[in-house]
């Protein structure tokens, strides 16, 4: 079985060298003992096991989420992942959710602004200099927002980020 430094390694995972070391201070991979007055030597299956953190990560998987797919074994493997994938699937579908709701907001401010050109105040700079605090939060229930200006950009320190455009 082959043997290869640190950096074949990298090269062949398409990573840093630093990446790999980190990886290694993190406990997702084992770092080789280092022979006296020579490099380290890694299996060649330290490349599988690199491309697979890689592709968990680029699914949506932080490496806490990695360290817990590492240890699970074949019996119970597939039921352990298929959870945490659908709580990464319903974390990203609110994550599209709550975006979809700011590109909303956003396109609403952009549309005013271009109805208004060289006409008073920007809506978008009104909002910004607002004291009141814009974006997401827990409740509805102290709804606020910028009297001078009627853009349906809410500025509730109460209000989910769904919230942010009403229709009036």
């Amino acid at each position: 079985m082959p043997k290869l430094t640190i950096g074949r390694v990298a090269a062949a995972a398409g990573v840093n060298v630093e990446t790999i070391r980190y990886y290694q201070r993190r406990r997702l991979l084992e770092e080789p003992e280092k022979p006296l007055g020579g490099y380290r030597h890694y299996p060649t299956e330290m490349v599988q096991r690199i491309r697979f953190i890689k592709r968990a990560q680029s699914l949506g998987f932080t490496l806490e989420d990695v360290a817990g797919l590492l240890q699970l074994n074949d019996s119970d493997a597939c039921t352990k992942t298929r959870q945490l994938a659908a709580r990464k699937l319903t974390l990203i579908e609110q994550k599209i959710h709550e975006m979809a709701t700011l590109r909303n907001a956003l396109a609403e401010l952009v549309d005013q602004c271009n109805k208004k050109l060289r006409r008073g105040a920007c809506p978008i700079i009104e909002i910004l200099q607002s004291d009141s605090p814009v974006g997401p939060a827990p409740s509805r229930s102290n709804h606020h927002r910028i009297p001078s200006r009627n853009t349906g950009f809410s500025m509730s320190p109460g209000t989910p980020s769904s919230h942010l455009l009403r229709n009036e």
